[in-house]
């Protein structure tokens, strides 16, 4: 029978750790500072380590210190495995707080792109394996899907009446008429203009807004085209198609259009977009949505 002993294996990542900062800073005294440690109990660590593995690591002399190549090799090893730990670290942190799986967000179609763009960025940037769906959708379609737990967050427009919602206001936006950019406002009868507007069946709120909008200015807006998007909208406009009672933010977004817009000085005809989360969420990249939505539209709206 062989008599022949393997050694135990002691080698633990603090002594991986401890040999990756002396071969950053080659001197024992500046990695022990570093490490928080007296020198001579790194400079035990470190020569514990060599006898483990077989090989010499450093050529000590009393002016400098120098990786081997064995050394060498063993630091780019070493990094590596280190990085790794982080990794695995990363993730199962994330995955024990709920920031691995899918986050469901939903948005309407007057949500600024860019800006949706930009809290996309950040979010991949703090959750990396956090996955993102989006739905562009009207508020009710939103609200329900919130209720049912089919979103975790929605971009709309207020009011939203419902025991299981939390809202967080974004901002109040006033309504403006915008007509094609050759339109002389001054000169208009809008009892005999074409209007475009959303479905009254897929964003029934807004439909009434435009309605009371229109009413307060004494006219009945006669609604000849109707569309599910706010783009198309504009669209239709910008190609002379008829005038359109929009939030003034969103011609913004559109710079490249035709368009001209009328401001409603003596109305108080405005609408509000507020963030909409269920008030029984439990997830925990929520939080983080919420507070980069809320600066970038800050930002949006300050430019």
């Amino acid at each position: 029978m062989s008599s022949i002993h393997t050694k135990k294996v002691s080698m633990e990542i603090r002594h991986l750790i401890y040999f990756k900062t002396v071969a950053e800073e080659l001197h024992f005294g500046r990695a022990a500072e570093r490490l928080f440690m007296s020198q001579p109990p790194l400079s035990r660590q470190i020569k514990d380590l060599e006898d483990e593995l077989g090989v010499i690591l450093f050529f000590r002399t009393n002016k400098r210190v120098e990786l081997t190549e064995a050394g060498k090799y063993f630091l780019e090893e070493v990094v590596e495995i280190l990085q790794n730990i982080e990794h695995s670290k990363t993730i199962t942190k994330q995955i024990h707080n709920n920031i691995s799986g899918e986050f469901k967000l939903g948005y309407i179609s007057s949500t600024p792109k860019k800006m949706l763009a930009t809290v996309l960025k950040q979010i991949q940037q703090k959750f990396p394996y956090l996955r993102v769906s989006l739905f562009e959708t009207s508020t009710q379609k939103q609200k329900l899907a919130l209720e049912n737990g089919k979103l975790d967050l929605g971009i709309m427009r207020a009011p939203i009446y419902s025991s299981e919602l939390l809202t967080t206001p974004l901002f109040e936006d006033p309504m403006v008429i915008v007509g094609h950019s050759q339109v002389k406002f001054n000169a208009i009868n809008f009892f005999n203009e074409s209007f475009i507007s959303f479905n009254q069946k897929y964003a029934s709120e807004y439909h009434r807004l435009v309605i009371n909008t229109c009413n307060r200015m004494g006219f009945e807006p006669k609604i000849v085209h109707q569309s599910n998007s706010m783009s198309s909208i504009l669209e239709l406009v910008s190609q002379g198609l008829g005038l359109a009672v929009v939030p003034s933010s969103t011609i913004k977004q559109y710079p490249h259009l035709n368009l001209k817009i009328m401001k409603l000085e003596d109305m108080d005809s405005k609408t509000e977009v507020i963030l909409v989360s269920n008030i029984k969420s439990k997830n925990s990249a929520l939080g983080e949505f919420i507070a980069c939505i809320q600066k970038e539209y800050l930002d949006f709206n300050a430019s």
